[in-house]
């Protein structure tokens, strides 16, 4: 068995309600009780059922504005998913190709690449995605862009750490010899040979970039209201952490499980594919 007995268990824990989170986002429609944008005053603060005064129509209470908390966290859920696989999906894309390029073709190549991605990884994260938030203006594609911009140096240094490893073996030199120009060797042979490291660093990346976004959110830069998203929601909240504990608390934990699952799984994947770090303690 590749993995240890606690990993296996707290990786299939991870999947388990990654795969709850996914279902939930994808059927928000059919599986929220209310409308998540639709409030009543008179509603306002009911607090959750299991309190005195709750509800069981509102399972999770509801807002300052009357709507149902529970339908917000679900549809969040939908909101925060969709930026982190987007923004992933797009950095992931270029900063592959680049590091690829960069650590195959070497040369000018590489230190324009490789220098730019130096620049960015220069920036705090958070700073540099509030600061593009702000200059970009609040609105779902442009937190996707601002928060692909932060990560795609990443991609960029891994895949070119893996491109100079690739390019020295054997098949490389031999589809070198066959007459594969440097594109074919490079789609061809580099990057599938590249693409597990790739796809552990994008796992483990779900949870920053749920936390840059719930940050951005928080800090009313993020997406734009009445889309529900769980950072707006914490920020919404936290004038009312006393009498209404549940407004910033219930998304704060949706944040802190999510990424936690994400990160259980990406550890597990890591050790799978290396179970040498295992054996060195690491694990």
């Amino acid at each position: 068995m590749r993995l240890g007995l606690s990993t296996l268990i707290t990786s299939i824990a991870g999947l388990v309600i990654i795969l709850v989170l996914t279902i939930t986002a994808i059927f928000a429609p059919f599986i929220a009780p209310h409308d998540p944008t639709a409030g009543l005053l008179d509603n306002r603060l009911i607090p959750p059922c299991w309190q005195e005064g709750g509800s069981s129509n509102h399972i999770l209470g509801t807002d300052v504005l009357g709507r149902d908390t529970l339908s917000r966290l679900i549809y969040g859920a939908r909101t925060s998913l969709a930026v982190a696989v987007i923004a992933i999906l797009v950095a992931g894309i270029i900063g592959s190709l680049l590091g690829i390029a960069a650590g195959y073709l070497g040369g000018w190549v590489d230190i324009i690449i490789m220098r730019t991605a130096d620049l960015a990884f220069s920036f705090p994260a958070i700073l540099l995605a509030l600061v593009l938030a702000v200059v970009l203006g609040a609105s779902f594609l442009n937190i996707v862009l601002v928060i692909s911009l932060i990560l795609w140096a990443e991609y960029a240094r891994m895949a070119r750490g893996e491109a100079l490893r690739v390019r020295e073996m054997d098949f490389v030199a031999l589809a070198k010899v066959a007459g594969c120009s440097k594109v074919s060797i490079m789609m061809r042979h580099i990057l599938p040979n590249v693409a597990s490291s790739l796809i552990v660093l994008a796992t483990l990346q779900v949870g920053i970039v749920i936390i840059i976004e719930s940050s951005l959110s928080f800090l009313g830069v993020g997406i734009p209201p009445p889309t529900p998203d769980w950072g707006s929601m914490i920020s919404e909240g936290r004038s009312y952490i006393v009498s209404a504990w549940w407004l910033s608390v219930v998304p704060g934990m949706a944040i802190l499980v999510t990424v936690l699952s994400f990160n259980l799984l990406g550890d597990a994947i890591t050790e799978y594919i290396n179970p040498a770090l295992r054996r060195q303690g690491g694990w």
